[in-house]
């Protein structure tokens, strides 16, 4: 098992990539605490997981309710191991259409929830611990009416570099995983309903070169690799797994002959 004796704490762990994470972790050997702002969502997820999850209600942008969740998996668990901030949310900002509180919520939510989790977590952290940060394929591709969700992202990226400054004379690693189109919840009304849900899924097929969706387990496997010992000279990079959308786009299937 690539994570026995470890433990871990995986933000937004109730559904979509954090959960599957969690499964993963669990699967591995882990010990996982995962937290969400939403108690309900949060209490089916821990039974899904079993005795070796522990849930833990807190919001990603209440930094004190964070600061307990994570002393409390801490106090259970002895120390973290692995941090995977993976807590963010989608919304639309377009120019000319967004209002202040919508913009700030995500970069709230995504950039600032990301950096207060790192830090809540510090005081907790083994030498030689791995942080997992969750970017997005957004911060690269230029997306219209997304320019709050991919500074968001992008930020997560320059995060990722200083906390490498800082916490590799420890051994800490801090890496980023980018995932591009996943089957989540997370698309909304998009997804709807079956018949929104396939052509969803057939547009994201045209402009992605493996001409297919991603699956949360796509995601799950390579946090899983970050957070393992298998990846232990890895430091301050930034995986991306889109089925090649942001390394060659033309070669997406609406691109050939």
């Amino acid at each position: 098992m690539r994570l026995a004796n470890k433990t871990a704490l995986i933000t937004g762990g109730s559904s979509g990539l954090g959960l599957a994470t969690a499964r993963r972790f669990i699967e591995e050997g882990a010990l996982v605490a995962i937290t969400g702002r939403d108690a309900d969502r949060l209490a089916a997820a821990a039974k899904q997981l079993g005795s070796r999850a522990l849930a833990l209600v807190a919001d990603a942008t209440d930094i004190a309710a964070t600061e307990e969740a994570i002393a409390t998996a801490a106090a259970q668990f002895g120390r973290l191991d692995i941090v995977f901030a993976n807590a963010g949310i989608p919304g639309q900002t377009p120019l000319g259409g967004t209002k202040l509180e919508a913009f700030e919520q995500v970069i709230r939510t995504n950039l600032t929830g990301v950096f207060f989790t790192v830090q809540a977590a510090l005081p907790y952290l083994s030498d030689g611990a791995s942080i997992i940060l969750n970017g997005s394929v957004i911060s690269a591709l230029g997306h219209p009416g997304y320019a709050a969700y991919a500074a968001s992202k992008a930020g997560v990226r320059a995060i990722a570099r200083v906390l490498v400054s800082e916490l590799s004379p420890r051994g800490i690693r801090v890496n980023v995983v980018a995932p591009g189109a996943i089957r989540t919840p997370i698309w909304g009304a998009a997804i709807a309903t079956p018949e929104a849900e396939k052509a969803f899924e057939a547009r994201i097929a045209r402009s992605t070169p493996l001409g297919h969706i991603g699956e949360p387990e796509h995601i799950a496997n390579t946090v899983l690799f970050l957070a393992s010992d298998e990846a232990a000279h890895i430091q301050g990079q930034e995986l991306f797994v889109d089925g090649g959308a942001s390394a060659a786009p033309a070669g997406a299937p609406i691109y050939r002959g």
